[in-house]
């Protein structure tokens, strides 16, 4: 019963204001990396991944109460396999705004993959089948010399 009344109480304070600012914040941060060059740009998508990073984790062990300590490895799958996609490598050339859906379907697969067998899991035990998940997508990644060049990425 609290929750509801936690989530009525956040969405009545949703108002024209708050979503005006939002919106000017993004057109803001959309005109940005013109003025700023490309080193600065770089820097600045590499703090919005690292914040969303940190939310998404924020949400699993702070909200949820989960300890999840495999959570990178579904960023790398996306990572890895947009890089895949993207290089060369393969000879494919698939344009961005398709390979950015494919490849969250592909961490959210990961996901599935996890998910599924663990589902009722809690406490240490979660804690330990996230960390061997995540140990084993790094291992996999690195031995994969053929395909990703193994630890020199």
């Amino acid at each position: 019963m609290q929750k509801h009344k936690k989530t009525k109480f956040f969405l009545s304070n949703l108002n024209f204001s708050s979503t005006a600012l939002t919106i000017a914040l993004f057109l803001f941060l959309a005109l940005l990396p013109p003025l700023l060059g490309n080193y600065w740009t770089q820097v600045l998508g590499d703090i919005g991944i690292y914040v969303m990073l940190g939310i998404g984790l924020n949400v699993v062990v702070g909200f949820a109460g989960l300890l999840d300590l495999g959570y990178v490895a579904f960023y790398a799958i996306g990572a890895y396999g947009y890089g895949l996609l993207a290089s060369p490598h393969f000879g494919i050339h698939i344009p961005f705004w398709l390979m950015l859906p494919a490849c969250v379907a592909l961490a959210a697969g990961g996901g599935a993959l996890l998910g599924i067998p663990v589902l009722r899991m809690r406490g240490d035990y979660l804690a330990i089948v996230t960390l061997g998940f995540g140990e084993i997508i790094r291992i996999v990644l690195n031995n994969m010399d053929s395909v990703t060049n193994g630890p020199r990425g």
